[in-house]
């Protein structure tokens, strides 16, 4: 064998080695960053029940809180009343048109009810003669879906779903039946979060056994006026380019809220 044939064996070798080496270091990048978006997805699922949890408890309560434990029996025992909100529109004589808002108790329900899913009322768009509901009760159904069909003025128009989930509820209406704008036709369901989920590890971070979110609540002096505060955050980020001095709010810890401003939103958002 000549020296040429051992040179030419030698780089072929290196150059396969070499390959193999960036390869690896490639493959090795890419399932990092695809671990650390799966751990940081599972963080911001987890952060997200939280701030339904809180919102909802500041809503009976009157104000967050950082007890752990007041907030897992919150949502395992919490009882919740369903408010519906409606306008009536009067003309009045000289033409200028009055609002005027009644506030209904509907019934009482489960906190747990309320934070894990989400109920969407459908009103008539318009005034008009009822044609027909286009989906039933029990159906899956899309934003954008056409929800019901009304006759306003001879024309037959689709109104569709503003959001997506399952049909809970139609009220009771017969073809030809007059509806007026703002009447209640049709009630969704969707289902927000996981009803498998583990409520006595809710302040551990996912992905660590004995990190917990950082939590405070408190209520501090804005302008003259007290309002609530609430702000919860992964103390221990996944991804090590995430830091507490970044100029940058979407590449600091994973978060909601702010201990000094009214807000409950994420910095992933």
């Amino acid at each position: 064998m000549n020296l040429t044939k051992i040179l030419s064996i030698v780089f072929l070798l290196g150059s396969l080695g070499l390959a193999y080496y960036l390869g690896s270091n490639i493959k090795s990048t890419i399932d990092e960053r695809e671990l650390i978006a799966a751990r940081e997805d599972a963080v911001i699922e987890k952060l997200m029940l939280i701030r339904e949890a809180q919102i909802l408890y500041q809503e009976v309560n009157g104000n967050y809180t950082s007890d752990w434990d007041k907030l897992i029996d919150f949502i395992q025992n919490g009882r919740v009343p369903i408010v519906e909100k409606k306008e009536t529109i009067i003309t009045l004589s000289y033409g200028a048109d009055s609002v005027i808002v009644t506030y209904d108790t509907l019934e009482i329900v489960d906190a747990r009810d309320r934070i894990f899913t989400e109920t969407y009322n459908l009103n008539a768009a318009n005034n008009g003669s009822f044609v027909g509901f286009k989906a039933n009760v029990g159906d899956k159904v899309n934003r954008g879906d056409v929800a019901y069909e009304l006759n306003q003025n001879g024309r037959v128009v689709g109104h569709k779903f503003k959001d997506g989930g399952t049909v809970t509820s139609t009220t009771s209406i017969s073809p030809g039946a007059e509806v007026a704008k703002g009447d209640l036709l049709i009630t969704l369901e969707e289902t927000k979060f996981s009803s498998n989920i583990d409520l006595s590890r809710l302040a551990y971070v996912p992905g660590y056994d004995d990190v917990k979110f950082d939590i405070y609540a408190d209520e501090i002096e804005k302008g003259n006026v007290f309002v609530d505060v609430i702000e919860v955050k992964n103390p221990n980020p996944f991804d090590p380019t995430r830091s507490e001095d970044s100029e940058y709010a979407n590449r600091r810890p994973l978060r909601f809220g702010s201990r000094t401003n009214v807000t409950t939103s994420g910095n992933w958002e």
